[in-house]
């Protein structure tokens, strides 16, 4: 079953003020009673306010933003159950079985607008009842009410919601048949369909308060169930007992005696072996996990093995901790090995001491990293191979242990920490030595004699080919960057080109089209110019002779926006396709600055030419100015809709705080729409953590802006970050050779001194 995306943060407040009044609405009037004595001490409810019945697909959709999926995981480390849970408090406590969360398990929880939180604490649990309150790390949940159980009578209507067999958020009617003993407690009986799923989702009422929790455990025919009526719920939620995970989880649980986890993840053992795996809470998805060895006195050694699930990825390493969030770290990441000193919480504090490829390091296989630390020097190894020294030593004392970073999923064997450090077979043979090299010299399938030579050494013999397998593929991969970068630097050299000369002579279509290509060296330009050019013609055709300016705009507005359907990106403003003007035109979605180019140029086409784009902060904008001097603002990413410059004002400072300057109504250049275009694809980059798209944006903002200081900063960390110390130097010195204002030059000063 699917749901109606909706913004977290609308639906959240909403549904937030939705529960409130329904609990305003259900409180009881409480007065006592001398004719009858209250159940359990309980005062007896003599009345209520009215509370209006909500059809039931009113109520699935109040609640189904409160339904959230619960999953835990098995001893493999694997999910190993599925099923449902309800918010019952908006400070992120989540109601569902405890059957749904196993004992000893790791535990998610995925909510509707589909973020996912690892549980970080059983707040209450109830084997006998067979329920469990789990708490995530978010705020502001729409949480749903809690109704009076006592008082659900037989033959009431009533929906349940829950993930049966995987369909997320199913609703179902039925109606209450009874209350039957089960196990010794008091359980509310249902004629309704409850399938493996339903486990921990609600029973609504039809004013949608919760009156139980959904099981299985007695669930005895297809239409037949149970629920644990929500009057068990309630003194858990009073009198709760919270367990966090760290004591919650024994099954593959690290010795506390041994290891030290800190900064989230998931940190587990199985076979001698330490798995991680989900991100981390610091910056980057950081993660550690501290060896609680004593660190012997310099010069001493760290060593592990390590194998990354993917290579994109990074884990490895760390050393001269305080136990929090400074250290260095030496890790495999992208196939390199990489040397970082960590000296506090964010990017901004890390420096990456130096990053390097090595012939050495397996792609895809197991790799022995170690680190010999000395007064002096850093060594750094990776299977035994020296790749790394350094002489930063500004960090000195401190505990050893692993770290992850992203999302990374990664395992562990062998860590060491000593005087000295020893490498299980790093060192090969002369004989395997030979082998190595013959099979390097085959440029397709090895020979018979070969072949019997390789099956003789047995498993060395295996590895060998392995080895040269990933080889091939490092080959190939670098063959293939070599293109990209060449690619990239044709089209940098054409658009900077394109740019070039008076701003009539410059063909903003073909250059927004050559920033498309810049990242698809397979796109190919004239179809696209030609499909602009027939809309145009398209349009032109159908306008009467003479038309004026206004009747142009308005059948300009109509034919793009009403008839060819194009329209602002809502669901996936962040995508890069909508950067793209080939993929606008493809799939008629984009953002202000493109739609507001198809519209600028298709009016252009047809014989418009004082429509033009206007750098609006936060929201580029059409502005058209009529023959007699009046100007109207357009937004071409609501359909065209005309605003006033009062509008457009409030719009501005909506979004960003700030004022509307007359500055951000004057026409913007082709060379500043593509340097703004540069910067939406820049930041979808740092939104998806990629530092290598975002230098990209960046070497190409700075050939296109030469002298703008902050594009030149930016680029010195996204260089720093990406190892090329020497890179962000350069541009460490450009900043102050030329002493821009507003920049902490003191800072800059340091950084370049420490490069």
């Amino acid at each position: 079953m699917t749901t109606k995306k909706m913004d977290a943060c609308h639906c959240g407040t909403a549904l937030l003020g939705i529960a409130f009044n329904c609990w305003l609405a259900a409180g009881p009037l409480i007065a006592a009673d001398n004719n009858s004595t209250p159940k359990k001490g309980r005062a007896k409810l003599v009345a209520e306010v009215p509370v209006p019945e909500k059809s039931v697909a009113a109520i699935a959709e109040l609640a189904r933003h409160s339904v959230v999926t619960v999953s835990h995981f098995g001893r493999d480390g694997k999910p190993d159950g599925v099923g449902a849970g309800f918010i019952v408090a908006s400070n992120g406590l989540i109601a569902t079985c405890l059957h749904v969360i196993g004992e000893a398990r790791p535990v998610t929880v995925q909510l509707a607008d589909g973020r996912r939180f690892d549980a970080t604490e059983i707040h209450a649990w109830d084997r006998q009842l067979d329920l469990a309150v789990i708490r995530i790390d978010a705020r502001d949940l729409p949480a749903l009410p809690l109704g009076d159980s006592d008082m659900l009578k037989p033959g009431a209507s009533v929906v349940a919601i829950g993930n049966p067999l995987g369909l997320e958020r199913s609703v179902v009617q039925g109606i209450v048949s009874g209350r039957r003993p089960f196990d010794g407690e008091d359980m509310i009986q249902l004629a309704i369909p409850i399938e493996p799923g339903n486990s921990g989702g609600p029973l609504l009422d039809r004013q949608g308060r919760v009156h139980g929790l959904l099981t299985l455990k007695s669930a005895l025919s297809a239409n037949l169930g149970f629920a644990m009526p929500v009057s068990a719920l309630k003194p858990l939620l009073k009198r709760p007992n919270p367990v966090p995970m760290n004591r919650w989880l024994t099954i593959g649980a690290l010795s506390p005696k041994e290891w030290t986890p800190l900064l989230g993840a998931r940190w587990t053992q199985k076979a001698g072996r330490i798995l991680v795996d989900g991100l981390g809470s610091g910056f980057g998805g950081r993660s550690l996990c501290l060896s609680q060895k004593p660190v012997p006195p310099q010069p001493y050694e760290v060593a592990v093995t390590v194998r990354l699930d993917e290579e994109a990825g990074a884990a490895g390493l760390v050393f001269a901790s305080d136990g929090a969030d400074r250290h260095y770290g030496f890790y495999p990441t992208g196939g390199q090995l990489r040397l970082t000193r960590f000296d506090g919480p964010s990017v901004f504090s890390w420096t990456i001491l130096q990053t390097v490829p090595s012939p050495h390091y397996r792609t895809g296989d197991w790799n022995t990293i170690k680190v010999r630390v000395e007064a002096d020097k850093l060594r750094c190894y990776v299977n035994d191979q020296l790749v790394i020294e350094s002489g930063d030593r500004e960090l000195i004392n401190g505990q050893a242990g692993l770290a992850k970073f992203r999302d990374t999923r990664a395992q562990f064997k062998n860590f060491q920490l000593g005087v000295s450090a020893t490498v299980p077979n790093a060192a090969p043979t002369p004989a395997l030595a030979e082998l190595a090299r013959q099979l390097a010299a085959v440029s397709g399938l090895p020979d018979t004699r070969l072949v019997a030579e390789l099956q003789k050494q047995a498993d060395a013999g295996q590895a060998l080919l392995s080895e040269r397998a990933r080889q091939l593929e490092r080959d190939a991969a670098q063959l293939r960057q070599l293109a990209a970068a060449i690619h990239r630097q044709r089209v940098q050299a054409e658009l900077l080109q394109a740019l070039r000369g008076s701003e009539t002579k410059i063909d903003l279509v073909h250059a927004a089209l050559l920033l498309s290509k810049f990242d698809n060296p397979e796109l190919d330009l004239e179809p696209y110019r030609r499909q602009l050019d027939d809309l145009a013609r398209e349009l032109a055709a159908t306008l009467p002779a003479g038309a004026d300016e206004t009747t142009r705009i308005e059948a300009l507005r109509k034919f793009l926006f009403v008839e060819n359907g194009f329209h602002g990106s809502r669901t996936d403003y962040h995508n890069r396709a909508n950067s793209y003007l080939n993929d606008v035109l493809d799939d008629r979605e984009g953002l202000p600055i493109t739609l507001s180019i198809l519209f600028v140029e298709c009016a252009r086409r047809i014989g418009l030419e004082n429509v033009v784009g206007v750098p609006v902060p936060a929201h580029f904008m059409v502005k058209h100015t009529a023959k007699d001097g009046a100007e109207q603002l357009i937004d071409a990413f609501d359909g065209g809709r005309r605003l006033t410059r009062t509008e457009a004002a409030e719009m501005v400072l909506a979004m960003t705080g700030g004022a509307l300057l007359d500055a951000h109504l004057q026409p913007a250049t082709k060379r500043d729409i593509i340097a703004r275009m540069l910067r939406n694809l820049l930041g979808t980059a740092q939104r998806r953590e990629s530092p290598g798209d975002a230098l990209r944006y960046l070497d190409l903002l700075v050939a296109l802006e030469p002298d703008s200081a902050m594009d030149r900063l930016n680029r010195a960390r996204a260089r720093l970050q990406s190892g090329d110390p020497a890179g962000a130097k350069a541009d460490f010195k450009w900043l102050l050779d030329r002493q821009p204002p507003g920049l902490d030059l003191e800072r800059i000063e340091e950084l370049h001194r420490s490069l």
